[in-house]
């Protein structure tokens, strides 16, 4: 797309990780029968009072902070009013004229280039209830409406798919290492309003925006914005004309169809919400929220680098998850042996959970055990081998590394009497071979190692297997 610009902004919306909804004590993120969990307050019946969830507010200032936002010590809640089959009371609690955060940005890496997205705000609201649309019908679950929804809006800043993607998985990735959303994107937690426009290279003013209403998957957010630039690259490349409008996206047909022109904006009537408070906040509350917060990814894959020597391929990995690094580290300094640390949780360990379909809370396997089941294999007490067979079991049984070598007698052989006598006899089975290394073919010595291992039943050290068949071979 030589000629046009790509302009992208996103409207991420998220399902805040509390125990309750935004304005009443119904359960947030309940999994039981629709239309189960909820309450006048939710539901909007006549004479509902709505008080605000403080546990949602903390978590979304802590967003803030996270990204460098200003936050407001004072901010207000607004109705936002629209008929609609998901909103009961005809109207959404939500913050349109003061916003919790202000500003902030997540820097993003495409293609080894690093960019600086910037956010314009970050406001608190409602969720709506859950529509399923059938064949010949739509079925609305009440039990969504109400959970906490932090809605973060971007500048247009991103200038691709590929981009909008970064975004959103840095983004991911900062709130669940926070443990501000759980980020399912199967149950809906995160969701995406995203707004796209094109201007002519060498231009400035950004072009006419059409909107993609209610995206829920990533993959389907790099498909529908790879669709719509291209169809409105060819529209204006034909002469015609773009409309501002909001469309949607069609999964199946991979194509993005009109729902309704947004050529004037539409009238919410927004007013100041008259049933609840203010949020005023001090700086003290601000700065202890900011005490919470945890390394951030970006932080800790440059960390890991520096301080523990890994690639940063390993870094990636392991800083995924943040469980998964607080538990390499804690190998990692208990061992003092980063990579092999690295080694020993990129492979067996991540290996193992993902056959069990565990998460690392679940493994028996303690970071102390790892550390020392490392420390085994330094010392050249057990091979590699022996090793992950202790490591399987470990992880299934749980116990001292050192406890389930002497139980399964896999501790090497480097005793020099009975290392002399496996080499003896691995030279007398195998005289052709013995004369092959004596006549320079030091392949040979490889094989006549791999007899001794077979003969002491894997538990010979391999360098003292070899250094005892060089003597014997050199007499």
């Amino acid at each position: 797309m030589s000629d046009f610009i790509p302009s992208i902004g996103l409207e991420v919306h998220v399902q805040l990780k509390t125990r309750t909804k935004m304005f009443c004590d119904c359960p947030a993120h309940e999994e039981g029968e629709p239309n189960t969990s909820v309450c006048p307050v939710c539901l909007g019946l006549p004479g509902a009072m709505p008080v605000i969830n403080r546990e949602a507010i903390r978590r979304t200032v802590k967003t803030g902070l996270m990204i460098g936002s200003t936050i407001s010590l004072r901010s207000t809640f607004d109705r936002k009013n629209y008929f609609y089959p998901d909103m009961s009371k005809n109207y959404q609690i939500t913050q349109q004229a003061a916003p919790l955060c202000m500003g902030g940005a997540v820097s993003i890496e495409v293609a080894g280039r690093t960019r600086t997205i910037r956010v314009n705000h970050i406001h608190q609201e409602e969720d709506v209830a859950k529509s399923t649309h059938m064949e010949n019908s739509t079925e609305i679950d009440f039990g969504r409406a109400g959970t906490p929804l932090m809605e973060l809006v971007t500048e247009p800043d991103m200038a691709s798919p590929d981009e909008a993607m970064a975004f959103l998985l840095a983004l991911k990735e900062m709130l669940i290492y926070a443990g501000i959303s759980d980020c399912n994107l199967e149950l809906g937690h995160v969701r995406c309003d995203v707004n796209s426009s094109l201007r002519p290279v060498g231009t400035d003013k950004l072009g006419v925006k059409c909107e993609i209403k209610n995206m829920n998957t990533f993959k389907g957010i790099h498909r529908a914005l790879t669709y719509e630039l291209e169809r409105q690259a060819a529209v204006l490349r034909s002469g015609g004309t773009l409309i501002q409008e909001t469309r949607r996206w069609d999964d199946e047909a991979g194509v993005t169809l009109p729902m309704r022109s947004k050529e004037y904006a539409h009238d919410y009537r927004y007013f100041p919400e008259p049933d609840l408070p203010p949020v005023v906040l001090d700086e003290a509350t601000v700065e202890a929220w900011r005490a919470e917060l945890p390394e951030l990814p970006v932080a800790r894959r440059a960390r890991f680098v520096a301080a523990y020597g890994l690639p940063e391929y390993d870094a990636g990995v392991l800083v995924a998850d943040r469980a998964i690094a607080d538990y390499y580290e804690a190998v990692a300094t208990t061992s003092g042996r980063f990579k092999a640390a690295s080694n020993w949780v990129m492979g067996e360990l991540l290996r193992a959970l993902g056959e069990r379909g565990l998460g690392i809370a679940e493994a028996r396997v303690t970071p102390e055990a790892l550390a020392e089941l490392i420390a085994l294999v330094e010392a050249k007490t057990i091979h590699m081998t022996a090793a992950k067979e202790v490591f399987q079991v470990l992880f299934d049984e749980g116990g001292s590394p050192s406890a389930v070598v002497e139980r399964l007698g896999l501790a090497q052989v480097s005793d020099g009497a009975a290392m002399e006598e496996f080499a003896a006899q691995a030279i007398a089975a195998n005289a052709g071979v013995a004369d092959d290394f004596r006549n320079g073919k030091e392949a040979a010595l490889k094989f006549l190692v791999g007899q001794v291992m077979k003969l002491s039943r894997g538990k010979a050290n391999p360098q003292r297997a070899a250094e005892a068949l060089r003597r014997r071979l050199a007499t």
